[in-house]
Formats: structure tokens, C-alpha cells, sequence
């Protein structure tokens, strides 16, 4: 087929001319996985048989590249796959054999994944993936095992063997749904000896596979089976009536996008704490057409009650969302968090009924019965995950989903996968050892901190600081331009994620830098809504905004200034702390707010007589907030003394009055850099330690206050001033 309306056909013959064939393996994978039709993210695998010269006996040997465990064909490189010696692989068949005669095939299925460890070679660390056989069982050199929507919708269908049939003419082959793992690879081997002239096989449920003897050419067989089977389903879509039609019909209609944002902010924070009750997740809102057509129809109760098909898809959705019945029309907020709260109350007990009817006797314990999918009608879709990148995999996941509902019931009617099946992939003892050997979570993981002040000097750092611990940072500054920059800075270091965007403002990732005006309390509002439609809701917030008035000639403050300075250093921290203890109690986790003092509070100095006395104030609102937030919100501050290198508070022009003050010599030309150091070090040589104060030594302050190793601590301030004696307590 030349040309594609449902795929993309990405094949380069020069590229792919210069690759060796394991690189001509991974750039298969990566063409695949980069379209997202083809396959969901992490999901599918591919592979191809190398003859390889074994470095045992330097004999030429058949390997199989496989992908390994984990990872995602889109961005996969050779460290991805693992390779293992065929003809050894096939071997097993006779082990797995033996273990099944004696009735212990469940046991079988598990003992030969620690099997594979046993062929692998030329000592290769990558960890084999469960669908090994599927690969290497099957006659072809190169095999793609995808799940695109299309085929998964005539494979979650009630008629998928007559389809499967029906749409290829005999070209695909039909297994019922099995387990990915030794038996599914044993039948498809079957398959393909009883079936000599087939190169594909519909996976009842789950995906389908595909093989040939040239790499390009299974490349194109996969491409031309999922087009075969998008303008099959689409030719009948559009019969039934299209989009119009789509799930019954629409029973509701969408909220307007402004009206649908001030709802979304309204809940999320409320409902990411009824979530979170175990443990925090961060959202990702989904509202786009596609989503909304779904969430807005007559059938969409129905489909979501019966779950997702593709153990894929409902590894990260559980075995089904929770779809709220709330009308946009003539419901309000508060019906739709009373509505959200009985729903929730009985989506746990289905969760745990579930749990108690599937149970094996050695299954690991019950999970966290809490949604990753939550439905409502007129405002779309809300995905929560461990951080964003898993909310948005779990959004694409759904997504997915839905588009495979809408396949399925165009063509015939869709069912899911059954339960007891579905848990044993859930609740599968394997599963639950990978995820015991995952690394521990960073300290600040699943943490939404807003660094207010973020565009320059101690909050920069600071937000570097939080996010190497895990934390998902808003950068927040009145310029707005300096804030994304510094959030550009952490997600080029560390990637937006992976999965779909969500829409608008939750199209992020780690970071997102924000506009924000602590001295206007509409813009603090403004903000921290924004918050929510980005991550769900915020644990922490960080104001390491202020200013520094220098007097003019005569050493006089004028009065707007003096205001200037009080309205920002200390009305400016008081309208956060309210404002934001609205979202917290809303919330209902616990969290920390941490202020931003000084040294002079207590110390006080000729020439700074406003700053010095909106210190002492900021000081002691420190305490006043511990006392109006608690128990909820633990409140701190930190005090540096002066932080001349890294500080928007020290332009060159006060570097140099301030080098005047103090009689300390330089040139009028002498380069900001060499200014900077001079000051810097005549203020380090006041202190006991003798060492320059950086912004890097205030970030650890603020690090130190958001995390739980002070979690008794609250109304203090923690000075970081190099050991000033004159601003000892007294």
C-alpha cells in the first residue's frame, strides 16, 4: 500500500541502509512507536533473529533482539532490548512441558520468565519481557506485536473471530484471549504451522502480531493491517450516522471553555485530596472533542461501568473510571462534589468487592482503591497518576480506551476484558515483584511546589534545588518571561514526559513557569487556579519575592517607596498565605508555606531603615501564620543576610553604592563580575564563618522546611546569614 489515511508510514530506505540490524531493529521500533495509532506509549514489542557469532565457541548462532521490559518503542535505543540465544529459548518448550503435565500451569507460566535469564546472550542486563515466546515461537526473522486502536477495537468486539475474518479476508489468523506469556506463544506457533501462508494473528482482547523475513516488509504488514482495519471501522462509523451518533448521541452538552475552567479549579483541589488519601497523586485534565464527545453521550455510563479491554490500558486505569452523572446543564458545584462524593464512597466499595472476588491465595495485598480515571459530563476527563508523567500515560491510556469503545460498537459491541482476568494481570505475583524493585521515591515526589519569585537570585536556585528531589515546580514572578525561562530550564534538563498532553495549562510537564503579583490579590487567585488546572491542586509554597529601596541623596525614604516596601515584603507574603489556605482547606493535605525574612530583621543598620523594619514585620507574620494555618499548614521562614552574587536585588548600580558606602576601592569600568566579588567579599568577612553566602545556600533552607524531616517544627525562622553575631537572638 502506498499511501495511508489511519497510519504513517515513516520508512526511510537511507536510513535504514546504513544501520547494522540491531540498529535496523531499533529504528523499526522507534518509526512504530512514534506514531501514537499504532501503539500507546510503553506498550507493544518488537523484534528480529540475528545470526551472531557466539563468543563462547565462535560459532555463528541465531539471537533474538526482543524489547525488553519496560520502556517504549518510541524511544528506545540497543540498551532496550535484550538478546537471547533462539535455539534455547525454543528449548523450553520441553521444560514448560514437563511443569504443565504435572497441573502446575500458572506456576509455569511464572518459572519461565526467570527461565529466560538462562538464554540470554553475550551476558546481556536488559530483563526479558513476558512476551518472549510470542516472538520467538513464530516462524518469521522479524515480528511487531502492536496495539493500535483499530485492530484493539475489533479485538475487545463480541464477534472478534467472525470479524477478524470478515475484514482480512483469511490473511489474519484469530486466538482467544490468553495471558501474554509461554501458552499464548505455544498457540500462535500452532497457529502458524497449521496456517502456513499467514503472517498475522488477532490477539483475542489485546492487540495483534505480526511477521516476515525482512524487516521493511514487516514493517509494511503492520502498517497495512491497521490501515485495513481503520477504514473498515470508519467506513461503518460514518454508516451509523458519525460523529453525530457517536455513543448513543450526546445527552449533554459542553460547558464553555471559560465556564468548564472555573469548575475544573473549583474541584480539582478538593477532589485531588479525596484521591490522595493514601497517597498523593498529581492530575492531568483531558478536555478536547474527542474526550468530550465520549463523557457528553448516552452511552458513556455504560461503556465506562464495563471497563477498558486492553490489559495495556487498564493497568493504568484500573479496572474501570468513575463516571459522575452530573448534569453541566442544571447542576452547580457543590451538586457536582456531593455527587463526586458519593461516587467516590461507592467506586472504593466496588473496588474492594472486586478485590475479594478475584483474590488468589498468595495475591499481594489490595492497592489503593481510589480512581486514575475520573468522567464528567460537560467538563471531560481528570487522570491522576504518581506525577505528571503517569497522569498524562494515563490519560492517553483512557483515551485509548475510548477510542476503542467507539471502534467496537460501530462494527458491534463492545466487551471487556473479564475480571477475574484483568485481576490476574493486575494482582500478577510478577508484576507486584517489579514494581518492589523499583527505586524508592524521591523525598519530594508526588509534591506540587510553588516557588513564588522563581525568575531570578534565591528562587531560581531554589526551584532547581526542589525539583532534584522530585518535586513538581511552578515557577511563579511578576516577569512572567523570567519564570518560564527558569521552568525551560528544569524541563530541558529533565524532559516535558511522557504520554499525551493534557489540554491547555495541564499541557505540562515537571515545571511551568506562571505570571504572578503578590501584592494584588486577584492575580495570587488567578494563579493559583492555574495551579490546579496544571497539576490537580499544590502542597507548598515557597515567597522568595522582595525588594530592597535604596534612599536617595539625602538618605531619605520617599513615602510611596516605603509603601512599595511593605506591600511587597509583607502584605505581598500575608495575601499568598490567605489566599492559598482557601485551596489548602479545600485540599485537605497537609502542607508548608515557607516566607522569606531577613537578617535585618533583628540587626538594625543605617541607610535601610524601610527593608530592615518590613524584615522585623515579616518576622513576626511568620509566627502570626503558624498560628492562623494550623494544624493543616506549617508555616517558615528563612532569613539570609545579604546574597550579593546570583541576586536580582543587587543591580550594578547598587553593588557600587553600596562599594562607596563602605570605602572599598574599584573603577568606574571595572566589570560587574569583579564589583560583585568585592562586595561579596567584604560581607562574608563580617560573618564568623568567612565564607560568601549564595543562593544556593538559602535553596537548601527552603529544601529543608518543605520536606518532613522538620515536620514538628512551625512559626520559626532559620537564619542563613554566615554567622552575623550582631543578629543573634538577644
Amino acid at each position: 500500500m502506498s499511501s495511508y489515511k489511519y497510519v504513517s508510514n515513516l520508512w526511510n530506505d537511507a536510513e535504514a541502509a546504513k544501520l547494522d540490524p540491531v540498529a535496523r531493529l531499533v529504528y523499526r521500533s522507534n518509526k512504530l512507536g512514534a506514531d501514537q495509532r499504532i501503539t500507546n506509549t510503553g506498550g507493544g514489542n518488537t523484534s528480529s533473529k540475528i545470526m551472531e557469532k557466539d563468543p563462547l565457541t565462535g560459532r555463528e548462532t541465531s539471537v533474538l533482539w526482543v524489547k525488553g521490559s519496560g520502556g517504549d518503542l518510541r524511544t528506545s535505543s540497543r540498551e532496550n532490548f535484550s538478546s537471547l540465544y533462539q535455539d534455547k529459548l525454543m528449548g523450553l518448550q520441553a521444560s514448560y512441558a514437563a511443569r504443565t503435565d504435572k497441573g502446575l500451569k500458572s506456576q509455569a507460566e511464572d518459572d519461565m520468565v526467570g527461565m529466560y535469564n538462562h538464554t540470554t546472550f553475550n551476558l546481556n542486563p536488559r530483563a526479558s519481557s513476558i512476551d518472549t515466546p510470542l516472538h520467538s515461537f513464530l516462524p518469521g526473522k522479524h515480528v511487531d506485536h502492536m496495539h493500535p486502536n483499530a485492530i484493539i477495537s475489533i479485538a475487545a468486539s463480541k464477534n472478534c473471530a467472525a470479524l477478524t475474518q470478515q475484514i482480512f479476508a483469511g490473511k489474519m489468523a484469530y486466538v482467544k484471549w490468553m495471558r501474554p506469556g509461554f501458552e499464548l506463544g505455544l498457540a500462535m506457533q500452532d497457529i502458524s504451522k497449521q496456517q502456513p501462508d499467514i503472517r498475522a494473528i488477532m490477539m483475542g482482547q489485546h492487540g495483534f502480531i505480526s511477521w516476515a523475513d525482512d524487516d521493511k516488509a514487516c514493517y509494511e504488514l503492520t502498517l497495512a493491517m491497521i490501515e485495513q482495519a481503520g477504514a473498515f471501522i470508519e467506513a461503518k462509523f460514518q454508516a451509523k450516522g458519525g460523529d453525530a451518533k457517536a455513543f448513543g448521541g450526546a445527552l449533554f452538552q459542553t460547558l464553555d471553555v471559560e465556564k468548564r475552567q472555573a469548575t475544573f479549579a473549583a474541584i480539582l483541589p478538593w477532589l485531588r485530596g479525596q484521591v490522595s488519601q493514601e497517597k498523593r497523586f498529581i492530575g492531568t485534565i483531558q478536555d478536547d472533542e474527542k474526550i468530550l464527545r465520549f463523557v457528553n453521550s448516552k452511552d458513556a455510563p455504560r461503556l465506562a461501568e464495563l471497563g477498558t479491554s486492553c490489559p495495556d490500558h487498564f493497568l493504568r486505569t484500573k479496572i474501570k473510571p468513575l463516571y459522575v452523572n452530573w448534569n453541566p446543564q442544571t447542576e452547580d458545584v457543590v451538586s457536582l462534589k456531593t455527587k463526586l462524593t458519593a461516587a467516590l464512597t461507592q467506586y472504593r466499595k466496588d473496588y474492594a468487592a472486586y478485590y475479594a472476588a478475584c483474590k488468589r491465595p498468595n495475591s499481594p495485598a489490595m492497592r489503593d482503591p481510589n480512581p486514575t480515571v475520573v468522567l464528567i459530563p460537560g467538563l471531560g476527563m481528570i487522570a491522576w497518576g504518581k506525577d505528571k508523567s503517569e497522569s498524562r500515560v494515563t490519560a492517553e491510556f483512557y483515551n485509548c480506551a475510548v477510542e476503542v469503545m467507539r471502534g467496537a460498537e460501530a462494527i458491534d459491541e463492545y466487551i471487556a476484558l473479564p475480571q477475574q482476568e484483568a485481576f490476574d494481570i493486575e494482582y500478577w505475583l510478577l508484576e507486584e515483584a517489579k514494581l518492589k524493585r523499583m527505586p524508592a521515591e524521591k523525598e519530594l515526589a508526588r509534591q506540587v511546589i510553588i516557588v513564588v519569585g522563581a525568575g531570578s537570585g534565591i528562587g531560581k536556585e531554589t526551584a532547581h534545588r526542589l525539583v532534584k528531589e522530585g518535586a513538581h515546580i511552578v515557577c511563579v514572578d511578576k516577569n512572567v518571561e523570567a519564570a518560564q525561562a527558569t521552568a525551560k530550564e528544569i524541563t530541558d534538563k529533565l524532559g516535558s514526559g511522557i504520554g499525551v498532553a493534557g489540554t491547555g495549562l495541564s499541557n505540562c510537564g515537571p515545571a511551568i513557569g506562571l505570571s504572578g503579583d503578590i501584592m494584588d490579590r486577584s492575580s495570587i487567585r488567578k494563579m493559583l487556579d492555574q495551579v490546579a488546572l496544571a497539576y490537580g491542586g499544590f502542597d507548598s509554597i515557597c515567597v522568595t519575592a522582595g525588594i530592597f529601596v535604596s534612599p536617595d541623596t539625602t538618605g531619605h525614604i520617599p513615602d510611596d517607596k516605603w509603601a512599595l516596601t511593605f506591600a511587597l515584603n509583607v502584605t505581598g507574603s500575608y495575601l499568598v498565605a490567605d489566599e492559598a489556605f482557601k485551596t489548602w482547606k479545600e485540599q485537605g493535605l497537609r502542607g508548608n508555606l515557607v516566607l522569606t525574612t531577613s537578617a535585618n530583621a533583628a540587626v538594625a543598620k543605617k541607610g535601610s531603615v524601610a527593608y530592615d523594619t518590613s524584615k522585623a514585620a515579616a518576622n513576626h507574620l511568620v509566627r502570626e501564620m503558624a498560628m492562623e494555618l494550623s494544624p493543616l499548614i506549617r508555616v517558615n521562614g528563612v532569613a539570609p543576610a545579604t546574597v550579593v552574587q546570583g541576586s536580582a536585588m543587587f543591580p550594578r548600580d547598587r553593588v557600587i553604592a553600596s562599594l562607596a558606602k563602605y570605602n572599598i576601592p574599584y573603577t568606574d569600568d571595572e566589570a560587574t563580575d569583579s564589583l560583585t566579588t568585592k562586595l561579596s567579599r567584604f560581607y562574608a568577612d563580617r560573618t564568623l564563618t568567612k565564607n560568601p553566602i549564595t543562593p544556593a545556600d538559602q535553596a537548601e533552607a527552603y529544601f529543608l522546611l518543605v520536606t518532613n524531616r522538620l515536620s514538628k517544627t512551625t512559626g520559626q525562622v532559620i537564619t542563613v546569614d554566615g554567622g552575623l553575631h550582631e543578629a543573634f537572638l538577644r
